[in-house]
């Protein structure tokens, strides 16, 4: 039989469906928040077996399945690099006092009569530097939240505060593994993906400051500081807070204004990290080095450490105990897997025509760039529904989009931002979803109680299709062209 027809959509689904019930059964019955570290990676490769078979069956040879798994990995080297490499600065910037400082001046800015929008602001802060939604939540987001509740806000709105600024800076983060995940599926540069995400990302931002201002102008009270006060003075004993600790994170700010490719932007990061953690806090790391280890041979141990396995800096604060813990590259290995995983299940349905077989069968359904748009944004949310996981709803999307995008026209960047905006930041309103069932136990509130008031995670999905609806930012292919072709006319 010949390896080139496109099979049925029918067939082209039986390992989609295989996939959706047992992540679904895995996440919802046995496993819970746990299937993200290990057992989803596994039914990914199974769906992939699956996939396989029918491939065979339907007469693809195995050479031209072990090649579009070989080619779809491939794809994935310079995000996986990159995730290596937020491991390394995500350790040097902890140890260093670079995000420490960051939590301490952006408690600094809590104000009771604007204590929401404040909220949003200093998870945001905390979110970008650290690419993390889900360690902002369980560090100063479990801090704001007993202040929130102590000024008399609901739980469910604190909540949402919290979490919207947490993704805000999730979601714009070059430390981010969604956000390189979504450039490294539709093919674009990490930087000018994040660039073009700010259109739709700084509205919905806005919108929702200025929703949460509202709600705290209404809100009277008093509170009481002790817990803030607490964490602020830990942070204080245990490391040197400066501004001068700033000079790293601007460092790579200006190298990402300059367009600096991501992967030496990073590297240069995490290296000026490790040189700011032997400057300014020399004793810190002579603790946490051998007894018996040399001053420079403890430097470089404990930096090494930070990069690479783990380190922690011991303290009796709870509060502090994960920000002050970072685990380095091997932080990261476990979403490295799971792209692995997942890249090997989108390599075999690419390989056996199964992606372009659905693809087409939504197709139908996206006549113009608006309803191609709102087509992605609903299958980013579908999946985050079916399989239960925000990576999924990343990355099979991605997959099942990006050449439809680029027959239509349009850049990859167009791609990636929908998938942000819709895949990455509703994750978090679906109770069983690895993200909903997280953040619900860290914070002790249904996500049925706090996704109302996630309003950048609900606004974010319809911001990205108002934008296509009114062709506003839509990057085209010949849209450069177009315009040197009316300048020679």
């Amino acid at each position: 039989m010949s390896n080139t027809h496109i099979p049925s959509v029918y067939k082209a689904l039986i390992p989609i469906v295989f996939l959706i019930l047992l992540l679904a059964f895995n996440v919802i019955v046995v496993f819970g928040d746990d299937a993200i570290i290990g057992s989803n990676q596994m039914i990914l490769l199974l769906s992939a077996a699956v996939a396989g078979i029918v491939g065979i069956v339907e007469g693809f040879s195995w050479k031209a399945i072990l090649d579009g798994i070989t080619r779809s990995i491939g794809s994935t080297v310079p995000a996986i690099i990159i995730l290596l490499l937020i491991g390394t600065l995500a350790g040097t910037w902890m140890i260093s006092g670079i995000i420490p400082a960051m939590v301490y001046y952006g408690l600094e800015l809590l104000n009771p009569t604007i204590f929401l929008v404040a909220t949003c602001l200093i998870c945001s802060l905390v979110s970008i530097a650290t690419g993390s939604s889900w360690s902002t939540v369980a560090t100063v987001g479990i801090a704001l939240f007993g202040i929130g509740k102590a000024l008399g806000f609901s739980d469910g709105i604190v909540a949402g505060a919290i979490i919207s600024g947490s993704y805000f800076g999730d979601k714009i983060s070059p430390l981010s593994d969604t956000t390189n995940l979504a450039a490294a599926m539709a093919g674009t540069e990490l930087f000018t993906h994040i660039r073009y995400l700010m259109y739709t990302t700084i509205p919905s931002y806005a919108i929702t400051l200025i929703i949460f201002l509202f709600i705290g102008l209404g809100q009277t009270g008093s509170v009481d500081l002790d817990t803030i006060q607490a964490v602020k003075s830990d942070v204080m004993d245990i490391f040197f807070i400066h501004p001068i600790l700033f000079i790293v994170p601007a460092i790579v700010i200006l190298l990402i204004v300059k367009k600096v490719p991501a992967i030496p932007a990073l590297l240069a990061g995490g290296l000026l990290g490790g040189l700011a953690a032997v400057i300014f806090q020399s004793e810190i790391i002579l603790s946490l080095a051998s007894p018996s280890a040399s001053t420079g041979v403890a430097m470089y141990e404990v930096v090494m450490n930070a990069m690479t396995i783990e380190v922690s800096i011991p303290t009796d604060n709870e509060m502090l105990q994960n920000l002050l813990s970072s685990s380095g590259m091997t932080g990261m290995l476990n979403t490295i897997w799971l792209v692995l995983a997942a890249m090997t299940f989108g390599g075999v349905m690419e390989a056996c025509g199964f992606l372009k077989s659905i693809t087409l069968s939504f197709i139908k359904l996206a006549k113009s760039t608006v309803s191609l748009v709102s087509t992605t944004a609903a299958t980013c949310i579908s999946v985050n529904a079916l399989a239960s996981d925000q990576y999924l709803a990343v990355v099979i999307p991605g997959r099942m989009y990006a050449d439809v995008y680029k027959e239509r026209g349009l850049k990859p960047q167009v791609l990636s931002r929908t998938l942000e905006d819709t895949g990455t930041v509703t994750s978090v309103l679906i109770p069983w979803n690895t993200c909903g069932a997280y953040h619900a136990g860290v914070l002790g509130v249904s996500t049925f109680v706090f996704a109302p008031y996630c309003f950048f995670n609900l606004i974010s999905p319809f911001m990205t299709i108002i934008f296509a609806a009114f062709n506003i930012k839509i990057a085209r292919v010949n849209a450069d062209t177009e315009k040197k072709t009316e300048i020679l006319e």
